[in-house]
């Protein structure tokens, strides 16, 4: 499925390119195909990955850290780990052709999401180096549970998150942690650049791509910008090519740097409305739905119900807890007010469910041209 992935990128690219768009519909009709067959595909495996300790499985993100970022670490070589997220594979390849004068790619990778595809459970478990289960349990004092408009807050722990998973594993390295959320952060970074190359690891979270989904559901003129793909990836090329990031890059790329550069989930353009009911203490995702009483008030083509959410690695706040996640290009509304809530939400891009973009996302390790 990765290479299937990567190929359909690839041919999304070359069309991107070419004048001739004849081979488009095409080309979406085979993509559309190749995500409902992907979602089978972890609809049928994924709580043997979850649950099988033999099973053959994906790098997920609780390993993320264990099997591909600590064994890169050095002492007095300062590594810069790069998250930016809501990141697609595809959005990498552009960023790949911008920074490919000042570094070369020394490994492209992919890893999987875990379920849900959303910031709250994929990049605490990047961080944690655990499940969403496990850190329910074993961090009960910086696990928050994902309930009603709670969502922001889930994320303050990462910094302790990280230090926890270190000591875990015997490491002493020194590390420095950064949350880029405004381009004033983002300067100031780069002003500080000297002062972080005292550190073993270096990691940087970019929440640009995050907050420019979230504009482009809520603000009309962001969606006139970036109507479809193409023109969405246009805008992170040039956010990139006029962002402190891309100066942070070069200032890396001066003191032969090494750098992963990766991100926690992608996201996907949703266009069907499925109907869902539940209680008023559902999270607000539109991708997934986690509470009590939750029930479909619509066909359960497109949806993986989810009503044992420890087979999936998940905590259960209640006994009566299920999950619902979307797959390909579904999303979910509540029937009341359902053709305006509809028609708000269509053709926007979300995360949190399944589908190739979400789930099949870049790890790249780029060292100094």
């Amino acid at each position: 499925w990765v290479e299937i992935y990567k190929k359909l990128v690839f041919w999304e690219l070359e069309i991107d390119r070419s004048v001739d768009k004849s081979m488009e519909e095409v080309f979406l009709m085979q993509k559309s195909e190749a995500n409902s067959r992907f979602c089978e595909f972890v609809e049928d495996n994924y709580e043997g990955w979850m649950t099988d300790p033999k099973v053959k499985k994906p790098v997920f993100s609780f390993n993320l850290f264990k099997q591909k970022v600590f064994p890169l670490i050095k002492p007095n070589s300062p590594l810069f780990f790069i998250l930016i997220d809501n990141f697609r594979l595809d959005q990498w390849k552009i960023m790949e052709e911008i920074i490919n004068d000042i570094f070369i790619v020394e490994v492209e990778d992919t890893y999987f999401s875990i379920l849900p595809t959303a910031t709250s459970y994929a990049r605490n478990a990047i961080f944690s180096g655990l499940s969403p289960l496990e850190m329910s349990k074993q961090h009960a004092d910086l696990w928050v549970n994902d309930e009603g408009d709670n969502e922001d807050g889930l994320n303050k722990n990462e910094e302790e998150f990280l230090r926890r998973q270190l000591k875990r594993n015997n490491l002493n390295h020194k590390f420095s942690y950064h949350k880029i959320l405004t381009n004033n952060q983002a300067k100031s970074l780069v002003d500080g650049f000297s002062n972080l190359l005292k550190d073993d690891l270096i990691v940087v979270v970019y929440n640009f791509i995050d907050m420019l989904s979230h504009a482009r559901t809520d603000m009309a003129v962001i969606k006139e910008l970036a109507p479809d793909e193409a023109a969405y990836r246009s805008i992170t090329r040039s956010w990139l090519l006029h962002s402190p990031l891309l100066d942070f890059l070069k200032l890396i790329a001066s003191k032969n740097g090494r750098l992963v550069i990766t991100t926690d989930h992608g996201m996907v353009k949703v266009k069907n409305a499925k109907r869902i009911v539940g209680d008023r203490n559902v999270n607000t995702n539109l991708r997934y739905k986690q509470g009590k009483n939750l029930n479909l008030d619509d066909k359960p083509d497109g949806i993986i119900e989810v009503r044992r959410p420890e087979n999936y690695k998940l905590p259960s706040p209640n006994v009566s807890t299920s999950y619902f996640f979307t797959t390909n290009d579904y999303f979910f509304a509540y029937p009341n007010n359902f053709n305006h809530y509809v028609s708000h939400y269509r053709d926007t891009f979300q995360h949190g469910g399944v589908s190739l973009e979400e789930m099949i996302i870049p790890f790249a390790v780029l060292k100094a041209r």
